[in-house]
């Protein structure tokens, strides 16, 4: 029997050790090939390139003892485009039988995932009716990825031994030194940044902002990410891309369909 077909992305490029070091590990369970960004396209989120032309590039092999070379394609695009090309065109004869996105520089908690291109990537397969996985490191420096990729190896050969439904996507977070491979299921969490914005002159004098702050804390609320990560332990997080708001759907789907008998037209006392 063939092994499984593993596709891996992300959002820090092709070159980054993170990808590495996740696709050396899953090579061990599946035919591992990489189509990813070829420059770090962090934080853009689920952006497809739709008004430029695309490029694929074939770069070295990763070679694995005892297992297949590591096939690898950079795209100059973001990471929803490096999917939309490698399931449509690259690997268009033979689907993937799992997507796995990581492992990124950094958390990807809460609403991060909104923001987050290793897990858009994931997204998009997931879209495509692709069981796929986002893993990331929480950590800014001093990566070590060895943990991380042992978990998710050991994670997706869970994965693959059943079928799942369509749109099937786990979002995996790592503490940056986790003393085992213990892990909680949980839901999104809740965290903060500082808002920072920061002004700055250009040569000519313009003026130009740098936007994003740093870590300041997260909601201490049970079964979530956030609280998983701050005990040690890796968290995982089954999300769905149905994004529709129920509670508020049954509440208006209770009233007359006339604009002055919506709730938020009523006035209030």
């Amino acid at each position: 029997m063939k092994r499984p077909l593993i596709l891996v992305s992300n959002d820090d490029g092709f070159f980054s050790l993170g990808i590495r070091s996740l696709a050396t590990s899953l090579a061990r369970i599946g035919r591992v090939v990489i189509v990813a960004p070829a420059t770090d396209q962090s934080a853009i989120s689920h952006a497809i390139s739709l008004h430029r032309p695309l490029r694929i590039n074939t770069e070295e092999s990763i070679k694995v003892t005892g297992q297949d070379d590591i096939k690898i394609y950079s795209v100059d695009g973001t990471p929803t485009d490096s999917i939309y090309l490698a399931v449509h065109y690259i690997l268009k004869d033979e689907k993937p039988d799992l997507v796995v996105s990581g492992i990124n520089h950094g958390a990807n908690l809460g609403y991060d995932v909104l923001y987050s291109g290793t897990v858009s990537a994931a997204m998009e397969a997931s879209m495509l009716g692709i069981t796929s996985v986002a893993v990331s490191l929480v950590s800014l420096h001093s990566f070590d990825f060895t943990k991380a990729s042992e978990f998710t190896k050991e994670f997706c050969s869970g994965l693959l031994k059943k079928s799942w439904p369509k749109a099937t996507l786990f979002n995996i977070n790592v503490p940056k030194r986790p003393l085992n491979l213990d892990y909680a299921i949980t839901r999104l969490g809740h965290h903060e940044y500082t808002t920072d914005v920061e002004e700055r002159k250009d040569p000519r004098g313009r003026g130009y902002f740098w936007i994003g702050g740093t870590w300041s804390g997260y909601s201490d609320l049970p079964g979530t990410d956030c609280r998983a990560i701050a005990q040690g332990l890796i968290s995982v997080t089954p999300i769905t891309l149905n994004l529709t708001f129920e509670p508020l759907l049954s509440e208006l789907s209770d009233v007359n369909h006339t604009l002055k008998s919506i709730p938020f037209f009523k006035e209030t006392a």
